[in-house]
């Protein structure tokens, strides 16, 4: 699968025609022996300049890549295709079933890189060649929050513990069966971790493992997951490449000091993880009931209201609940009101009478964040939004001051990641007494965004046949 460009179409009806079996033997001689014309897959770094595409080899996970309404996404993809724009390259994508599949795929041709959450261990480094290092991962027993039998190894002892076949969770469980630890292995064909833990949450099933950053994103969508104890020791992850492809590697490790050093890894890292670290167990809890309970009463104005101004209305919903908890009668001591939490000028210029209607409340509020999203529309696609949300919060002046911050630092002015820095320092005196619009409690808007984001990826896993859409004029 390809990420930049569509593909040019193989095959060409209006000049179709057919080819006799023996030409095809013939070919297929001919290409066998000499390998010439046929379309290899660039692995050294020469050749995938040459080309201008790049091949990563992953898997089909929440935390490495996987498509969402024909998008594709996930934490290694993010990275991967930030290190192909970071090469100038398109990047193309080779899914491979399980994680002992990642090597020989690699050995074999089938990609120039391997992003995956793979530890380096003394088995792996005789085949490959690691990158920097980038996170820290083990091996975590998962069970049902309401369990108090499981809390580390030992304590497997007599239970059955369901994995995947071919894992490194199975690897992992057959030496602590082999270390004396009398637990039963149960083995599950083409079954993905999230499915596993969803099973221990329904309790389905009692125990299952999981590497903790997979543990840590599932728990923000199953609450009633509970992490227990490691039974490996940390492990750092890292990328890995073929012995021979040197240069290649010297690349990526200067693509990684690079975006360590400019924000990027860590706005990568926080899409993903962020609020998954700092789990709150009640704070989730709540806002799982609330879209059982309290979404259903105001979800047909929400949909109304972001059909008619063109955005995505999962959204619309997200942001309602960071603002007011879906509670209409909400009221800040900023003086803001309702479901949307609109001040009263802003309510008045968009023509609301009563402010703590909901129908009234959420058209103006979606509204106003149109209008946001079309002043600024010299960012791009989630950039846009993303400053688009943070203006609502904290008003566009400030987004302004934040601006002219990050032109002043060589950052770009038009990128989210800029904001999220230039933002918080718009509470120092050093930089808000030179500023048009003074004071600004910066950190909010930047949590505000964090925190819409988790909201928003939790219910649109929740609403079957959703497709999204977000602000779809954001392209324009």
């Amino acid at each position: 699968m390809i990420h930049k460009k569509p593909a040019i179409p193989l095959t060409n009806k209006k000049f179709s025609f057919f080819i006799p079996l023996s030409m095809v033997f013939l070919c297929f001689l001919f290409f066998g022996f000499f390998g010439c014309g046929l379309p290899q897959t660039p692995t050294s770094l020469n050749d995938i300049i040459s080309k201008g595409e790049i091949t990563v080899i992953t898997r089909n996970t929440p935390h490495c890549y996987y498509l969402y309404s024909g998008h594709p996404i996930g934490f290694e993809f993010d990275l991967a295709k930030a290190f192909a724009d970071f090469l100038g390259v398109q990047l193309k994508v080779k899914v491979v079933k399980n994680d002992s599949d990642l090597i020989p795929a690699l050995k074999s041709g089938k990609g120039a890189f391997i992003a995956a959450s793979m530890p380096l261990s003394p088995e792996n480094k005789k085949d490959v060649l690691f990158s920097t290092e980038y996170m820290e991962i083990r091996q975590n027993i998962i069970v049902h929050r309401d369990n108090q039998s499981v809390h580390w190894a030992e304590d497997l002892s007599g239970k059955a513990v369901h994995v995947r076949r071919g894992t490194s969770y199975q690897n992992q469980l057959e030496k602590l069966k082999e270390q004396g630890i009398n637990l039963s292995i149960i083995l599950h064909d083409d079954l993905p971790i999230e499915e596993l833990i969803r099973r221990v949450v329904d309790r389905e099933i009692e125990v299952t493992i999981a590497n903790s950053n997979a543990a840590m994103l599932n728990r923000l969508y199953y609450p009633q997951t509970f992490i227990a104890g490691p039974i490996t020791d940390k492990k750092n992850v890292a990328w890995a490449v073929n012995p021979g492809a040197k240069k290649l590697l010297e690349v990526m490790n200067s693509f990684f000091e690079a975006i360590k050093g400019n924000g990027t890894f860590n706005e990568i890292y926080d899409r993903y993880y962020a609020e998954a670290v700092a789990f709150n167990f009640d704070g989730l809890n709540h806002y799982h009931k609330a879209i059982r309970t309290k979404l259903p009463t105001y979800s047909g104005i929400i949909k109304h209201a972001a059909n008619k101004h063109d955005i995505d209305w999962i959204l619309i919903a997200a942001q309602m609940y960071q603002e007011s908890k879906f509670d209409p009668q909400a009221r800040s001591h900023a003086g803001a009101y309702g479901l949307m939490q609109l001040i009263r000028p802003t309510a008045k210029a968009l023509g609301v009478k009563d402010i703590l209607n909901p129908e009234e409340n959420i058209h103006a509020g979606v509204k106003h964040l149109k209008n946001l999203n079309e002043f600024f529309k010299k960012a791009d696609g989630p950039d846009r939004l993303f400053i688009s949300l943070a203006a609502y919060n904290v008003g566009r002046g400030h987004i302004l001051d934040a601006q002219d911050i990050a032109r002043k630092k060589g950052l770009d002015p038009y990128k989210w990641s800029s904001l999220a820095m230039t933002l918080p320092l718009l509470s120092q005196e050093k930089y808000y007494s030179k500023s048009r619009y003074g004071y600004c409690r910066g950190t909010e808007p930047v949590n505000y965004i964090k925190q819409i984001i988790v909201y928003y990826d939790i219910l649109k896993r929740k609403v079957k046949g959703y497709s999204a859409s977000i602000i779809r004029s954001r392209k324009a």
